[in-house]
């Protein structure tokens, strides 16, 4: 479960806008953001980048913030980065209450080995959920040990953590277990080795001739 204690930020109320301020806030280390929702106005602070950037290594993360003295919660919604470099250049906030329920995409982990001789497709890698904002898991882990050729796990079929209610289709396909492609190429890059090395031949005999 994300835990919202440890994401404690101190932030500042901005009273600028612009691209020009946006950037200066930037050179300075920090990150501007925007927090809306439950029909209050949009309310424009800065994060500190370093703290901010380590929280949302993990998604889905709720934070808590401090502003002018008064602590809110705020799912994250967006983070905006620059595609080349990877830096955070602005990040959307979205006003939470603890019990509110909001509906995330949760990231979904592999783990184990399935039997020998399958393969494993994962069709999924995220499922939507519908949990409380104060305790949105961070992923679900999926146990694919010894599970046999024909094997498939849907949503239906996932140990959901107690809280939260499944929002994707049941029926969506997460994981399949294949059997490994079973075709004798051996032979073939062989022949096709001799036939280039033929062809080689015989434009250099013609080089030769001439």
């Amino acid at each position: 479960m994300a835990d919202n204690s440890s994401n404690h930020l101190v932030t500042e109320v901005r009273t600028t806008f612009g691209k020009g301020v946006a950037r200066k806030i930037r050179a300075a280390g920090k990150i501007p953001a925007v927090i809306y929702g439950h029909g209050t106005e949009p309310q424009h602070v800065t994060l500190p980048g370093h703290e901010t950037a380590l929280i949302l290594r993990k998604s889905n993360q709720v934070l808590e913030l401090d502003i002018q003295g008064k602590t809110q919660l705020a799912l994250v919604k967006d983070v905006q980065k620059d595609p080349v470099r990877q830096i955070i250049e602005h990040i959307d906030l979205i006003v939470v209450r603890k019990g509110e329920k909001v509906t995330i995409d949760v990231p979904i982990h592999v783990e184990g080995e399935s039997a020998p001789g399958t393969s494993v497709n994962q069709d999924s890698n995220t499922v939507s959920l519908e949990a409380e904002a104060t305790h949105i898991p961070e992923s679900i882990v999926v146990s694919i040990e010894g599970l046999e050729q024909g094997t498939q796990i849907l949503a239906k079929d996932l140990a959901l953590p107690s809280g939260s209610t499944l929002i994707s289709d049941p029926e969506m396909l997460i994981v399949g277990i294949t059997g490994e492609a079973e075709q004798d190429l051996g032979d073939e890059p062989e022949e096709s080795t001799e036939a280039a090395a033929s062809e080689s031949a015989d434009e250099a005999a013609a080089e030769d001739a001439e």
